[in-house]
C-alpha cells in the first residue's frame, strides 16, 4: 500500500498529493528560501515528480533562479513546492504544508554555509555545505 500525504496552502485554494514515503526531508538554510518564504529555514521533503499532483487550483510559478522553479499560493502566498533542473525526476515539497507536518522529521541540513549563525535547529542531525543530490 502507498504511502500518500496530502497538504495545501493556507486558504484552501492549492491542494496536492504526493505517494511517496515520507523520507529525503531535510532542513535548508539558504538564503533564497528565506527570501522567498520569510522564514529562518525552510524544510523540504523530495518526493518523486510522478508521484505528484495537484488536487484542487493552479500555483503560480516564480523562476527564482536559473536552475529553480517555486510555485505558491496566487492568493494566501503560501510556499508550496520547489522543482529545480539539477533533478529534474523530483519535486521539493514543504513540510509545513502538509496536512501532518508532525509525521515528517527531518534527517539532515542543507546550504549550512548559509545559515544564520545563532540558529541552532537539530544539532544532531548530518550536515551539508550545499546539498548532495
Amino acid at each position: 500500500m502507498p504511502n500518500i500525504h496530502q497538504g495545501g496552502c493556507q486558504c484552501g485554494a492549492l491542494r496536492y498529493q504526493f505517494a511517496a514515503p515520507l523520507q529525503d526531508i531535510a532542513h535548508c538554510h539558504c538564503s533564497i528560501c528565506r527570501r522567498s518564504t520569510g522564514g529562518i529555514v525552510t524544510t523540504w521533503i523530495t518526493v518523486p515528480l510522478a508521484s505528484f499532483q495537484w488536487l484542487a487550483g493552479t500555483p503560480q510559478a516564480y523562476a527564482s533562479s536559473t536552475t529553480c522553479t517555486r510555485y505558491f499560493c496566487s492568493t494566501c502566498g503560501a510556499h508550496l513546492a520547489l522543482l529545480t533542473t539539477l533533478s529534474p525526476e523530483s519535486l521539493d515539497v514543504t513540510i509545513a504544508t502538509l496536512d501532518h507536518p508532525e509525521q515528517a522529521a527531518a534527517d539532515r541540513h542543507i546550504w549550512v554555509q548559509s545559515r544564520l549563525p545563532w540558529l541552532r535547529l537539530d544539532p544532531q542531525l548530518p550536515e551539508e555545505d550545499q546539498e548532495n543530490l
